[in-house]
């Protein structure tokens, strides 16, 4: 059972990227999929989840309007869209998995994916 995380850099003010987090050994179709990120010398932090049983989608404050969460179930993967960027958004982003409905708590979530480095600077 493995949750790879990808698709950081290094992107403009402004600018977008899309995460990815692929499954390997299970089916992710089953599973509520959460986003967090930690910046340097500050706490892990909720981004979004995208629930198990229904597919719906839920947001942090800081984020929502500007992310959007979906799945692709043939590919097995999940995604975490970021458009508008800030440098606030910089950390490292880590997408879990678990079999509840879905939470943004992190000790809800079973399954951890190592993280993908976004950086938001001009």
């Amino acid at each position: 059972v493995q949750l790879q995380a990808s698709g950081g850099g290094l992107v403009q003010p402004g600018g977008s990227l899309r995460l990815s987090c692929a499954a390997s050994g299970f089916t992710l179709d089953y599973y509520a999929i959460g986003w967090f990120r930690q910046a340097p010398e500050k706490e892990r932090e909720w981004v979004s989840y995208i629930s198990s049983s229904d597919g719906s989608t839920y947001f942090a404050d800081s984020v929502k309007g500007r992310f959007t969460i979906s799945r692709d179930s043939a590919k097995n993967t999940v995604y975490l869209r970021m458009n508008s960027l800030k440098p606030e958004d910089t950390a490292v982003y880590y997408c879990a998995a678990q079999r509840g409905y879905g939470s943004g708590w992190p000790y809800d979530y079973e399954y951890w994916g190592q993280g993908t480095l976004v950086t938001v600077s001009s």
